[in-house]
This record gives C-alpha cells, structure tokens and sequence, in this order.
C-alpha cells in the first residue's frame, strides 16, 4: 500500500498498513495457544492454583482475569484492524512521529530479554531428555564453556537457530507455525495429565496439597493473604492479567492481519477466556495428580516429565514443550522486536533484519543468563512501564480521537503527529509519572504498601491515563464559534 507524502525515515513496506488480510479466528486464537502453552505460561498457570487453594477459587480467580484480558485485547485489536498498522506506528498517534520510538524500544528490550530466556527454557527441556542417557549426563556434567555446560550451550545454539528459520519468510510463515504448534501443545498438555491421572489413580479437582507446603512454595511471591484466602484471588487474577502486559501493546501487530472485527472477537473469545481457564485446568489438574504420584510440588513440566519411566513419553514431552515455548518466542519475543525496531530506522531495518537483531541480542546475553538472576527484576521493573504507555495509547484512540486516525499522517513529517518536532510532551508526562507508580516507586522505596507490585500495573494504567486525558483535553483547541 502506498501512502501519498510518506517520509523514508517513516516508512518501509513491513510498517505500511497490512494489504494482506487473511489471519482468521483459528489463526487469532492459535496467536494465544502459542503465546500461552510454553513453559513459562505453565509454570506460572500451576503456581497460580496454588494461591488459589481449591478448584472453585481457581476458577473464579483465572476467570475474572482472563476476562479482564479479553476486553483488553479487543480494545487494542479493534485499533489493529481498523488502522492495519503495528505496534510502533500506532503509538505515533499518541507519542508523535520520533517519540514512539521510545515505547518501541521499551517493548523491544523486554521482548530481547525474554527471547533469551525462553530459548533457554526450550533447550532445558531438550537437555533433560538428553542427560536420561549415562554418556549425555557425562558430557552434560564434564564440559563446560560460556559459563554453561557445552550440551546446554548446543542444544541453545540449535533452538536459537531454528527460531530464525521460522520466521525467513515474514508473518505468513509465522502464522503458519502457530497453526499446528499450538493445537500440538494442547495434545501433549492432555497427556501429561491424563498420564498422571492414572498413575495417581485419581482424577481429581480439589487440591489435597498440605497448607503449609502451598505457604512455603508462595511466600515469595509478594501477594498478600494465606492460599484460597480473598486477597490472594484478588493477586492471582491481577498476576494473570499483568502477566500479558507486553501484548496488550503488540497485539495489533497480529490484529492487524484480520478481515474484520468479527474473527478478531471470535478468535479472541476462544484463545483468552476459553483456552485461558482450560489451559489453567489442566495445569492445576497436573499439579495435583503429580503430588499425588511423586510427593512433591512440581510447578515446571519439565520437571515433570524428566520422572517419567517411559523414554518415548519423555522424548513428546521434551518436544512439545520445546516447540510450545518457540511458539510464544515467536509471538510475544520476535514479531514485536523486529517491527519496533524496524520502526527507529525504517530505511536500514526491515522486518527481518530488525528480528535478527533481537535474536542476536538473545545469544550475546546468553553467556551471562541475566534471567536467572537479578536482572530479571530489572527488566520486570522495565516492564512494568508499559501499563502507562498502554493507557496512554487507549486513551488517546479511544477517548480523544473516537477511534479516528488519519493513517497516512502516521508516515508523514509534517502532519497532525507532529506535535513538538515530533515528539508529544503531554504523553511523556503522563507516561512517565504512571511509571513512577507502577515501577520505581514499589521497587525502589518502601513508600507504598507491600501489596502495590502486585497491582502496580493497573495503578500504572490509571495514573496515566487519567493523566493523559486531562493534559490532552486542555490542549485541544476548542473551535471559536461563528
């Protein structure tokens, strides 16, 4: 698509308005088993139950939340499909033409570091099935480099690798990926359980988990009130919705590829609500019969399947679980990246060139695993600053604009987004005291209530956007009457 005026240091094919429009519900909803099934959204899934203390509290709690995400998602999507343009380019509209390439960057250092992280999950999956052979488990404890054993640092090596070869061919290949990935997760999830289930002799719902065992695996997790208590719901569903806070920035980067907002709503129906609590489930429904059969509390499926007698069992549940956790690398760690920045230097960087960057990011913090350590906290306090660049962008669309964006304006120098040389003064204040709120504030003082993190995403959102819209509105020049 070409748009009349567009700048060079605007605009390249990769961020024009999507022409190709052909992303239907099974592909929006397959954007959620793919960013949900992996490790990650597991691991978090089972330790969520564990707050819960019981099924119907589960159930509630999961359920409220990805209600919550639902509406959210949709907010964010409709501006996708509307506009048909990414991320970046939509934050334009709120941030000006050269100021959202700080929110595009925002979102990019998270998503680099978490495409590190989650490969390295996905190879832990394959090393555990490989260090099951004597002469594996030899070489996997004998040879080190790069501050890893060399088994761990090949098997990151291949996983990284084959995440480029994905996305060679741009969105449609990803689309295509995500198509099979994660109804094959799904499959392998129901396995697992099953499998357990069996072994345990029981199907069973209600956790027989000993409360001071559910009190010693949550006490570090900064949510207040015992397990099954109502202040730890209030927590497990506002950990569910802020665990999506980087997608509810780059969801138009998919939403975008929908014919309409109707497979956007039915995809997002049957991926966030539906699939939430299913996937949520299972998870606790796992957690449960693995206590049963093994006596411990394992929260990681990995962990899990490594106890399994059956080689074969082993060798699907390494699989999946490593394909899974590529699934959500390539929806929440690669796409975004690589079109923010894509966004920062349109003429140099397309899409491909901007995921490779990311991907090459990953591998140099390999050598250092920052995800194990304290600078996961780092790049969560860094996270965190998307809420108010999230409620800045919905107040802007919704609020100010009426969900009207002239879209050829977005790839000018001179238009409507110009604002102050092409940055927004007003989004950047109320961005930025948001951020305050929801992440230097709770992490760095002592001022607010132990309970803040917990919800510091939404006082992020609030703050900002309350912010925002007040900033804005006096600004806006009321038309003189005649």
């Amino acid at each position: 698509m070409t748009i009349p005026g567009a700048s060079p240091n605007l605009y390249n094919e990769d961020l024009a308005p999507a022409k190709v429009r052909n992303w239907g519900p099974f592909s929006i909803f397959n954007v959620w088993t793919s960013d949900v099934h992996s490790l990650w959204g597991y691991y978090l899934a089972a330790s969520l139950f564990l707050f819960c203390g019981g099924f119907f509290n589960f159930i509630v709690a999961i359920g409220i939340g990805s209600l919550i995400i639902y509406a959210l998602m949709n907010m964010v999507g409709y501006a996708g499909v509307k506009t048909g343009v990414p991320y970046p380019v939509l934050a334009r509209a709120s941030f000006g033409i050269w100021g959202a390439n700080i929110p595009a960057l925002v979102r990019a250092i998270v998503a680099c570091f978490w495409y590190g992280a989650q490969t390295a999950a996905a190879s832990g999956a394959i090393v555990a099935l490989l260090v099951r052979n004597e002469s594996m488990l030899a070489f996997h404890q004998n040879s080190h480099m790069l501050g890893h054993s060399t088994l761990e640092v090949i098997c990151f090596v291949v996983i990284w690798a084959l995440q480029l070869l994905i996305i060679q061919k741009g969105m449609e290949t990803v689309r295509r990926f995500q198509d099979w990935a994660g109804p094959a997760v799904w499959v392998m999830m129901l396995i697992l359980a099953v499998y357990l289930c069996v072994k345990s002799g029981k199907f069973a719902f209600t956790s027989d988990i000993p409360l001071d065992v559910l009190r010693e695996k949550t006490k570090d997790a900064g949510i207040p009130g015992d397990p099954g208590s109502w202040t730890a719901l209030f927590g497990v569903a506002a950990i569910w919705v802020t665990y999506f806070s980087a997608l509810y920035l780059n969801f138009c980067d998919f939403a975008r590829y929908a014919p309409d907002k109707a497979a956007l709503r039915k995809g997002n129906i049957w991926g966030l609500p539906v699939n939430l609590i299913l996937f949520s489930l299972v998870a606790g429904v796992t957690t449960i019969a693995a206590y049963d059969v093994y006596g411990e509390v394992l929260l990681h499926p990995d962990q899990i399947s490594a106890k399994f007698d059956s080689w074969f069992l082993a060798l699907l549940a390494a699989l999946t679980f490593a394909v899974a956790t590529l699934g959500i690398n390539v929806v929440a760690n690669f796409v975004s990246p690589a079109f923010d920045f894509a966004n920062v230097f349109p003429k140099q960087i397309d899409f491909k060139k901007g995921g490779y960057i990311a991907a090459l990011i990953a591998l140099v913090l390999y050598p250092f695993a920052p995800w194990e350590g304290s600078a996961a906290s780092f790049v969560g306090i860094i996270g965190a600053t998307m809420g108010p660049i999230f409620g800045v962008m919905m107040v802007d669309y919704y609020l100010i604009r009426k969900g009207e964006v002239d879209v050829d304006a977005l790839y000018r120098e001179d238009g409507e987004f110009r604002f102050q040389n092409g940055w927004h003064v007003n989004a950047f204040v109320a961005a930025g005291i948001g951020a305050i709120f929801s992440s230097i504030l709770p992490n760095f003082t002592n001022w607010l209530p132990t309970w803040w993190g917990v919800y510091g995403w939404f006082f992020g959102v609030a703050i900002a956007s309350i912010l925002y819209y007040i900033l804005r509105s006096a600004s806006v020049r009321v038309p003189a009457r005649a």
